[in-house]
């Protein structure tokens, strides 16, 4: 069968493989050990399931495909930090970091090739967005960067977020299903409080969050707690404003009941003044939550400057004097291409 009209099996529930398996005559049970052998295993190669008959393993190849993501490039840092490019079946090409630290080992993942919103410091954010990402293909970033965690530093991964490549909540179904696989223990097995989606800011969908009732973490991607200056750098919130956000964030809360982190990068001359950390204070008062101070990766496409150590201090300091639990997260892999899409863009 051409290649184009295989079934991607991957794709498939396990009640829908049982289906398929009895469609080619095979008892329903092969399902289950084929199933075992794609999620728990990771294996991408149905010439390699052993416990299957040869005759077997013709039929899943002819009726079937892997669509497998591999690696394309990688990069090390002098911090330990590898990045690497991803290419899909379709040759696009994606990003997911391995950052390890004394505490933990993190697998940064995308979720959509290229990105659709725009925003204006973000690498990604001048790439358009060619298309979501498969649950699979999100399942297999955290594979092959626990491969490369445990191969380089004997280490598995211990976290993994949702803060590479695209805005996970535009891709709801595809990233939920991937967190089901990588979680479940028919699948990698992984507790989901290791686990954190990073937005942008949808309003409506961080209310289908909670109705769902998540139970892996959430960030949200703030960066100005004022709407001009938000609108300014983030197109985003001209349709999801912080008033609608703080709402959502609310409503999140009463059915999750877990602190919310938000992240805010501090720009040169932008919002690195004691009045923005002011209005940040304000609005951490919604929900109870953590703030994470990113440094800036600078990119060539955007003007933007991480602000000077002393501000940064002092910004951290007005949150903290304030009751606002505060971490500062410095930069990794500043010797290669550390911002977010920054690799993908030259691929």
């Amino acid at each position: 069968m051409p290649l184009s009209e295989k079934k991607d099996i991957r794709s498939l529930s396990m009640e829908q493989l049982k289906q398929e398996f009895i469609a080619m005559g095979e008892p329903s049970f092969r399902a289950k050990q084929v199933y075992e052998w794609l999620w728990e295993k990771s294996c991408t190669d149905f010439d390699k399931m052993s416990n299957l008959s040869k005759s077997l393993r013709e039929k899943l190849n002819q009726t079937f495909t892997i669509n497998n993501v591999e690696i394309h490039h990688s990069q090390f840092s002098n911090d330990k930090t590898i990045k690497s490019t991803f290419k899909l079946f379709d040759s696009n090409i994606i990003e997911g970091v391995l950052i390890p630290a004394t505490d933990r080992m993190t697998a940064c993942v995308s979720s959509q090739v290229g990105c659709s919103l725009t925003c204006k410091f973000c690498a990604t954010g001048y790439m358009d967005r060619k298309r979501n990402l498969n649950a699979d293909e999100i399942y297999d970033q955290v594979v092959l960067i626990d491969k490369q965690a445990k191969e380089n530093y004997n280490v598995p991964l211990t976290n993994i977020v949702y803060m590479g490549m695209g805005e996970p909540l535009l891709n709801y179904a595809n990233v939920m299903k991937s967190i089901e696989r990588i979680t479940a223990p028919d699948g990698l097995n992984m507790a989901a409080k290791r686990i954190t989606v990073s937005t942008a800011g949808i309003a409506k969908m961080i209310k289908k969050l909670g109705d769902d009732a998540v139970r892996f973490n959430l960030a949200l991607s703030l960066h100005a707690a004022n709407d001009e200056k938000r609108n300014t750098i983030m197109p985003i919130n001209e349709q999801n404003s912080l008033k609608a956000l703080a709402e959502a964030l609310k409503y999140y809360f009463s059915k999750i009941k877990n602190p919310i982190t938000y992240e805010y990068i501090v720009f040169n001359d932008f919002n690195d003044n004691i009045s923005d950390a002011e209005e940040l204070v304000k609005f951490c008062r919604h929900i109870p939550c953590k703030v994470n101070i990113i440094e800036y990766n600078p990119i060539s496409f955007a003007d933007f400057e991480n602000a000077g150590e002393d501000k940064i201090e002092a910004f951290a300091a007005h949150l903290r004097k304030n009751g606002v639990n505060t971490n500062i997260r410095r930069s990794r892999g500043k010797d290669i291409d550390a911002a977010c899409g920054q690799l993908a863009v030259k691929s």
